[in-house]
């Protein structure tokens, strides 16, 4: 009889261990599929190596950052219940590049794939969030240093603003608005790409 009730209670102990372990009401967000097959006219032609995108330490985690602009703007904060599935940086990253790609006749490599091209674009992310100018209205803004580098020279620096109003005052609402910043900022950044590599 113990020995059954000791491994009825282990059995239920492990069953606590596995399986999802959120809290409830707790949602994770990325930014959904990047757009399929190529531009219709590809405004790239050289081959081009893009490292991981680089970010301010206090960013460098899941949290999906607002600013109370009407309260404090320099203090950033994190939604409780909401986070992205990984650092903004990281999903900036895989964003940028598969628009870069779309747009592009030649390829789009990362340091890791041991290819070598003319071409680097380095891309610091200076501010990705949700700032609120009162409690009922808010926008997304986003600020992206691109860096072209050809054989360790700088060919262009360039620093890209992008904001986009958000739709309801809330986590949801700052991601949606923050995903379409990062696409307009996408075809700022191709745009410039376009205009500075040269074959």
């Amino acid at each position: 009889m113990f020995r059954a009730a000791l491994l009825l209670s282990l059995s239920l102990l492990a069953s606590c261990a596995i399986g999802p372990q959120t809290r409830e009401g707790m949602v994770n967000y990325d930014f959904g599929l990047p757009p399929a097959g190529k531009e219709a006219n590809p405004r790239l032609q050289q081959d081009l190596i893009i490292p991981g995108v680089t970010a301010p330490a206090w960013m460098d985690n899941s949290g999906i950052y607002y600013r109370l602009a009407y309260q404090d703007a320099a203090r950033p904060q994190a939604y409780a219940l909401s986070h992205w599935v990984m650092s903004p940086a990281a999903l900036l990253g895989q964003r940028l590049r598969a628009n870069i790609a779309r747009a592009s006749t030649a390829g789009v490599f990362v340091p890791a794939d041991g290819v070598r091209a003319d071409y680097t674009l380095r891309l610091e992310l200076e501010e990705f969030s949700q700032v609120f100018e009162a409690a009922d209205r808010s926008r997304a803004v986003l600020r992206l240093r691109a860096s072209l580098i050809r054989q360790h020279g700088i060919v262009a620096q360039q620093v890209f603003n992008v904001e986009h109003a958000a739709a309801t005052p809330n986590a949801e609402g700052g991601v949606r608005a923050l995903i379409a910043a990062s696409d307009a900022a996408a075809d700022k950044l191709i745009d410039w790409l376009a205009a500075n590599l040269k074959k």
